[in-house]
Parts: structure tokens; C-alpha cells; sequence
């Protein structure tokens, strides 16, 4: 049955602990539909109401959770990463259609001028750090009369950019019945309660965070505990303080927190946790199981995309086993293999593009029908999203992925658009070409790189460009690496190609 956020939340009991943070009391469910209320009148007599999109831009933390959920119950919500330059604000807030943005009181920051340059309506987020977690007052200097009426299960509730490799990033919009389905996937396949609490470090401004932790868990009446962000200095206090039963978090997350591992050995004998879970990258196989054998629960890895409104497939709980290397079994839509160029499903036992269908699955790309045209096809009576990823499955329904179909750069979850790096670095004055490029990396995944030609007669080194892009874009999407060329290699058919140029130059051991 498709859902609303608002009916996900609210057969809970009034009393039961819901969103909780380092120093704060629990903010209950009451409390939480009382702040949603709160939150309606406020966007309304800012001129707000249901359909209009709401950018929000806060630190990471409880009042991020709270104005997600909240916000969503009134108007469509578009979260945005606080790390951006003003630049970038500028874009994804045009690009997204916002009417209004939620900020921090006394936040003067690149994306408050950036709304002041687009004339957007800015609501003010106060907090009061004796209420509890998650608690927060809005108010506005404008004013209006926004549609009151509340958003229906196929409204959407939520809009992300992906980003684009050929073109420019395209708008996601997910409805009230994609998040709600996936949030339900993810709960059964964790199997979660009401007595379950989930410690997120996760940023709330992404899918996994926003769907994974927050939402999940409020659908099935538990407690997310919502840290500031990764910290592997704090992350062991958080997990003595919290008491979870899980958490989520990138592999590189993982990596950093078992490294610290050793010096914290009584807290994890005592943090009793159910499960752990991974996600937005492939987590190696021995991670998977050191993290097994150290906090002595299963590693729970889960393969997600923001088109799915995150959760595809997942390790499944014992007695069933956590296959390293695998990402799972179909955990809420139906997982198939299709072939890479023609609309035609294929036996699950060949190597082909995985596919999705189900009510997770955004009804496709906004304003994008070129896009909708290469990225959804019908067949067996459904429609399909191509996620880009090959692999296939095994004899148990596990899959495995064994290749990237798109160009899309995966920094240990964060994904950056390589065209939208070049698009910056091509600015550079004294750059005639440039082209960026996934470089592996033994933590992350993969780094970004860019290949650059320079004009004839114009000189700059590494520094030069590096400085000059991180001006320009988030500290994520930064080349760490730039090689200098007098030519890009090119493919067989003259094209230039992203996909392999780290090993054409020889920038991959064994290459």
C-alpha cells in the first residue's frame, strides 16, 4: 500500500523515543509530529505549502534529521551538501526549481548569498540546545500564503541531483511512495523494531543517510541517535554513549573505525550491536570480515542508488550468509540482468546490466526525456531502470558486480560527475582540454584525476589547477592527482575515453 511519510510515522506511540544526538534528551514521536505541525504553519506563512521545493542546507546532526521528515510533510525537500561553494548553490537551486531555503540562524554563508542572488524566501532554523535533539523553530522575513493542504502518496518528497557523466547532473525527484517503500524494504530485510536504535553517521543530505538510517528507523518506531557527522576520534564515545543496535556506513567509515579498533576493545565488547551495515560503495571482502571477527556481529552490505530511493539489494541477516564480495540478494524491487544495449531481460546466471523494478523506483529523470529514454525500457509487462552496473547472479541469488557501465566517479560514496569537473577546469585560462577520470585507491574506492592539455604558449603546473578548482567546487570533487599532457589518449574510434585512462597512463600498479 503506497504511503506518505506522514502515515509511516504515525501509528507510533506519543511517548516513544525517536530522534536522540551527544548531550541532548530524546525528541519523542508527539513531540515529532508536533514540530511537523509547527513546521507546516511556519512554511505556510512563509508562502510555502505542498508541491513548493524546499532546499535544505544544515549541519549534520538531529535538526537535519528532524527538518527532513518534517519539512517532507508539508512541501517537496531538496537537501544540499553545506560543503558547496557558492557557485554550486547557485546551480542546484536554479537547477531544482527552490522557492524557498532552510538555514541555520546567523548562516550568511555561500548558499544564504547564493539565495539572496536568486531572490529565494530564506526560513531561519533556531535551536535551543535544552529542548530536546532534533527540536528547532522556524521563522521567516517573508511572508505569504502557501497551499495547505498535505502532500499525497504520489507527490514527491524528496529531490537529488545524480551526476551526470554526459551531460549535466539530472534531477531525481522521489515521491512519498518511493521513499516509504524503500524505507519499508530496508526495515524488513534488517528485520528492525521498535526496540532497535541505529547510531547515524551518515551525511544527511544523501539517500543513504536520508533513507537508510533516519527513515527506516522512524518507520519502525525505533530510535536514530544522530551523530555530527564521521568522527573516528568520537565515533567510540558515540558508541558507548548511544548504545545502538546497528550502525550504518561507507566502507571508507569502516575502514577508518577498525583501524582504531584495538585501543577501543571494551567498548565494543560492550556495544552488543545486532548487526553492522555498509553501503554507497563496495566494501572489500576483508573488511567485511575483519569487521565480523572484531565486533563479533554480522556485516550486513547493502547496494543502493538515489533512482532506487537507495536499497536494491543486501546481505541478508543469519542464518543466511554474508557472502564477501557479493552485495546481496534483491532486497525490495525485483533485480534482474539485461542486456547492456537492447530491452531484453537475460537469465540471472549471465553477465549483463543489472535492472530494477518496484515502488522504490523514481518515475523517472525531471525535465529529461533523453535521459528517461536511455535510462528505463519495458519489458515482461514492467518498466525497468538501467543502473549502469554489470554483474551477475549466483546459483543462491546473490549478485555480484563486475564492472561500472557509467563514468560516474565513486569517492567512497561521495559521487562526483567528471563532466561536471571538466566543465570548471576547462575554465582555467590557461587549459585546452581536460578530461577527468576515476584513479582506484586502496581506501576509497577511487580518487579523482584529470588529464589536462594546456593551451600553446601558456604555462601552469598541478598547484595551479588544483587551487583554481577548489575555488569552484567542494573539497570532494578536487583532482588529487593532474597530469599534465601534450595529448589525451584516445579510444579506437577517437573518442576520449574516461573509463581505463588511469591504466593507459600507467597510473595503476601492474599496469
Amino acid at each position: 500500500m503506497s504511503q506518505t511519510i506522514k502515515e509511516l510515522i504515525a501509528s507510533h506511540d506519543d511517548s516513544a523515543a525517536a530522534i536522540g544526538a551527544p548531550g541532548r534528551d530524546w525528541l519523542t514521536y508527539g513531540g515529532l509530529r508536533a514540530l511537523a505541525g509547527s513546521v507546516a504553519t511556519s512554511l505556510n506563512e512563509a508562502g510555502v505549502g505542498r508541491g513548493d521545493r524546499v532546499a535544505i542546507v544544515l549541519p549534520n546532526g538531529p535538526e537535519m534529521a528532524a527538518a527532513f521528515v518534517t519539512v517532507a510533510q508539508t512541501a517537496v525537500t531538496a537537501p544540499l551538501n553545506p560543503a558547496y561553494r557558492q557557485e554550486e548553490f547557485e546551480f542546484y537551486l536554479e537547477d531544482l526549481g527552490a522557492k524557498a531555503i532552510v538555514l541555520m540562524a546567523g548562516d550568511e554563508g555561500p548558499a544564504a548569498q547564493a539565495a539572496k542572488k536568486l531572490n529565494l524566501a530564506i526560513v531561519r532554523v533556531t535551536v535551543d540546545d535544552t529542548e530536546p535533539a532534533g527540536s528547532f523553530e522556524l521563522s521567516s522575513d517573508v511572508s505569504g500564503s502557501g497551499d495547505p493542504s498535505a502532500p499525497e502518496a504520489g507527490d514527491v518528497a524528496l529531490i537529488l541531483h545524480t551526476s551526470g557523466t554526459t551531460s549535466r547532473p539530472k534531477i531525481v525527484p522521489l515521491m512519498q511512495s518511493n521513499v516509504t517503500a524503500s524505507a519499508g524494504n530496508i526495515a524488513a530485510s534488517l528485520a528492525l523494531t521498535s526496540e532497535d536504535r541505529c547510531l547515524n553517521v551518515m551525511p544527511l543530505f544523501h539517500i543513504h543517510g536520508l533513507i537508510a538510517a533516519v527513515l527506516s528507523t522512524l518507520g519502525s518506531g525505533g530510535q536514530v541517535w544522530c551523530a555530527p557527522g564521521f568522527d573516528a576520534l568520537r565515533f567510540f564515545g558515540w558508541l558507548k554513549d548511544a548504545k545502538p543496535t546497528w550502525y550504518t556506513a561507507v566502507p571508507t567509515m569502516h575502514q577508518t573505525i577498525l583501524a582504531r579498533a584495538g585501543r577501543n576493545a571494551e567498548i565494543i565488547e560492550n556495544a552488543k550491536l545486532r548487526f553492522l551495515r555498509s553501503s554507497s560503495a563496495s566494501l572489500p571482502g576483508p573488511v567485511m570480515t575483519k569487521l565480523n571477527e572484531t565486533f563479533g556481529a554480522p556485516v550486513i552490505e547493502g547496494y543502493g542508488m538515489t533512482e532506487a530511493a537507495h536499497q536494491m539489494c543486501s546481505n541478508p541477516l543469519p542464518p543466511r550468509a554474508q557472502k564477501p564480495g557479493a552485495v546481496g540478494v534483491a532486497a525490495g524491487p525485483e533485480v534482474r540482468v539485461a542486456h547492456e544495449a537492447d530491452p531484453v531481460l537475460l537469465s540471472n546466471d549471465a553477465v549483463g546490466e543489472i535492472v530494477i523494478s518496484g515502488p522504490n523506483v523514481t518515475p523517472g529523470y525531471e525535465s529529461n526525456p533523453e535521459a528517461n529514454e536511455k535510462n528505463f525500457f519495458e519489458a515482461d509487462g514492467k518498466r525497468w531502470f538501467r543502473t549502469g552496473d554489470q554483474g551477475a547472479f549466483d546459483d543462491e541469488g546473490y549478485l555480484t558486480l563486475t564492472g561500472r557501465l557509467k563514468e560516474i566517479i565513486n569517492r567512497g560514496g561521495e559521487k562526483v560527475s567528471p563532466l561536471e569537473v571538466d566543465g570548471i577546469l576547462s575554465d582555467h585560462p590557461a587549459v585546452a582540454q581536460a578530461l577527468t577520470f576515476a584513479l582506484p585507491h586502496d581506501k576509497l574506492g577511487e580518487e579523482v584525476a584529470a588529464a589536462i592539455v594546456l593551451k600553446e604558449g601558456e604555462e601552469a603546473g598541478e598547484r595551479d589547477i588544483r587551487n583554481f578548482a577548489s575555488e569552484r567546487l567542494a573539497d570532494f570533487k578536487v583532482p588529487r592527482k593532474v597530469i599534465i599532457l601534450d595529448e589525451i589518449p584516445k579510444g579506437a574510434t577517437g573518442k576520449l575515453q574516461r573509463i581505463g585512462l588511469a591504466e593507459k597512463l600507467g597510473l595503476v600498479e601492474g599496469a
